[in-house]
């Protein structure tokens, strides 16, 4: 049995429990806040999983939901999700519980204040990937910075203020093209002749099912009679196909990849990244780097690629014919791998070398992966780039809880304070060379399959891209080995190190899910492809209609399609 408006409740269920903490708890009463607060946290990923429900043969959006909200210029509340967007929202319902439990002794004032964020950040965060449409996804994209600059600005480290503001400051920017490109392409809904252009099956194929190609007639129909356009982002990835290529479709493009590449974020974007995440408390790292990083690369998934078709796979726009937009997006990806690898690897030869810049710059390098996988434009790069969102969420918010355990004990994360952790801490040192291994892509944990399906779906578009992605990996498990060495091995040097106690029984609570995902991930990766192997493969077929991909029926794409398909 499906329960009705079901992403509403998942979407609005932890802002109620901010209500209730803001209005019913007095600031005195910590445990009991930091109590509600986690078990509401736990509520509302237990309510998520109903979402497992989704029909994986359907495909589409599912669980729609569709009421009047702003009738002058036809936006919609209009909510649904497919199978992508389950997965990411199960994430982000997973990791808002851990959050929320491994802040119970990190945060030690305003504890009121934190948990209310918190807990409008994560309706911020999932109101983006349940949205159905345009206008209130931008809404839902936007006010997820507020919760997140306070989080930094107040419960961070000394230099708070400063990360706070850039952080705030370089996504605000971003957004102002994201919004010149919405509103350029509201009004291109209402150009009767473009509209006129669009197929039938192209519909169809952009819904994936009867109810969701039901909501996107409607929203037509409701924007035709009352004279306005639409921002239904189904319809719009529908006018993607007919909008000419040229220079209109390439500055939309970009209108939407500068305000996307930013929250990933893509070098040369990425300044922002390091700051906010050593600043941030454990937990504003663990969602920052676990969910907000992905609303960047969701967006490139659910907008640029639809809405843009011909400019995300051009590859003579520019140049005189020589490169296009594809490839710049591209380089910039195979950059950000290589560029994110070394300034990682900096943090373990730098002699004061802070362990929560390495693992900030190594997300730097993984987002680099999923680009690549997204603009090989396939279906092995598409669904290893999608899975690599949830594992990277996995892992990387594995690794930042940990550098907060230890901080805990030590408030200090400079590499050579420590060494020999394996003796005196075997439980952390075990976790920490689980996750260590993780981001290494060791096969059998989940960032191995994510990473082979993103490399190989780069190679069938271009051997070279994956060549130079592969020294992206190869520097990735340097660094990560070498950290684990200078940290854990060797004899005990520092006495401030003798006594430290190992994970207790909250900090397990937290840790386990995470490792029991890698795990399962790696082993029996199937139910998770299931989720995303039809939308991507409509996604494909939407972008490049000539590739061999029926959307009805298994991916089993060979090697050499896509250079038959680019003949």
């Amino acid at each position: 049995m499906k329960i009705p408006y079901l992403l509403s409740l998942v979407t609005w269920l932890p802002a109620l429990g901010a209500v209730v903490v803001l209005f019913l708890f007095r600031k005195e009463q910590t445990g009991a806040i930091k109590r509600f607060a986690t078990a509401w946290f736990a509520l509302d990923f237990l309510l998520s999983l109903a979402l497992l429900a989704y029909d994986r043969g359907a495909g589409g959006f599912q669980f729609l939901e569709d009421g009047e909200w702003i009738p002058v210029i036809g936006a919609r509340y209009q909510m649904g999700a497919d199978g992508v967007a389950v997965l990411l929202i199960l994430l982000t319902t997973l990791l808002g519980w851990i959050a929320s439990l491994s802040s119970w002794e990190y945060i030690q004032k305003r504890e009121k204040e934190y948990y209310v964020l918190l807990l409008l950040l994560q309706t911020s965060v999932l109101g983006v990937f349940c949205a159905g449409d345009l206008f209130l996804f931008f809404l839902f994209f936007e006010v997820s910075l507020v919760p997140m600059y306070f989080l930094i600005g107040i419960w961070g480290g000394e230099r708070r203020l400063y990360a706070a503001i850039k952080f705030f400051l370089y996504t605000l920017v971003g957004s102002v093209g994201l919004l010149l490109g919405l509103i350029k392409m509201y009004f291109l809904t209402q150009d009767a002749a473009l509209v006129s252009a669009i197929t039938p099956a192209t519909k169809a194929l952009v819904a994936g099912n009867d109810a969701a190609r039901l909501m996107l007639d409607h929203s037509l129909a409701a924007a035709q009679q009352a004279g306005t356009g639409t921002f239904n982002i189904m319809f719009m990835q529908a006018l993607g196909s007919v909008i000419p290529m040229g220079t209109m479709q390439v500055l939309l493009f970009f209108a939407f990849a500068i305000g996307f590449a930013i929250k990933v974020p893509m070098w040369p974007f990425h300044t922002w990244l390091p700051d906010a995440h050593v600043e941030a408390p454990t937990a504003g790292s663990v969602i920052l780097a676990g969910i907000l990083l992905k609303l960047g690369t969701y967006g490139f998934y659910r907008f640029n690629l639809p809405f843009f078709p011909k400019a995300s796979i051009d590859q003579s726009y520019f140049w005189n014919g020589a490169f296009g937009v594809r490839n710049v997006m591209v380089v910039l990806a195979i950059i950000s791998i290589i560029y994110g690898a070394l300034a990682a690897m900096y943090f373990v030869v730098k002699r004061d070398g802070d362990v929560k810049k390495l693992v900030a710059y190594s997300s730097v390098s993984s987002m680099g992966v999923v680009m690549l996988g997204l603009f090989a434009a396939n279906p092995n790069g598409l669904n290893g780039a999608v899975l690599h969102m949830i594992n990277h969420g996995i892992y990387s918010g594995a690794l930042f809880l940990l550098v907060g355990i230890i901080y805990e004990r030590r408030h200090t994360r400079a590499v050579n304070e420590f060494g020999g952790l394996s003796h005196v801490m075997p439980g952390y040192a075990a976790v920490f060379l689980a996750m260590a291994m993780t981001a290494i892509g060791l096969p059998l944990l989940c960032v191995f399959i994510s990473e082979f399906l993103a490399m190989r779906g780069a190679f069938e578009a271009n051997p070279y891209w994956a060549g130079w992605a592969a020294l992206g990996i190869i520097l990735n498990a340097g660094y990560m080995l070498w950290l684990y060495q200078r940290m854990f091995f060797g004899n005990v040097e520092n006495p401030k190190n003798e006594h430290l106690p190992d994970l207790k029984g909250r900090e397990w609570a937290y840790m386990v899910p995470l490792l029991v995902m890698s795990l399962w991930i790696g082993v029996y990766p199937k139910p998770f492809i299931d989720f995303i192997q039809k939308p991507v493969a409509a996604l494909v077929k939407h972008v490049r209609p000539d590739y061999p991909v029926n959307p009805a029926a298994p991916l089993r794409a060979p090697q050499t399609a896509e250079r038959r398909a680019d003949r």
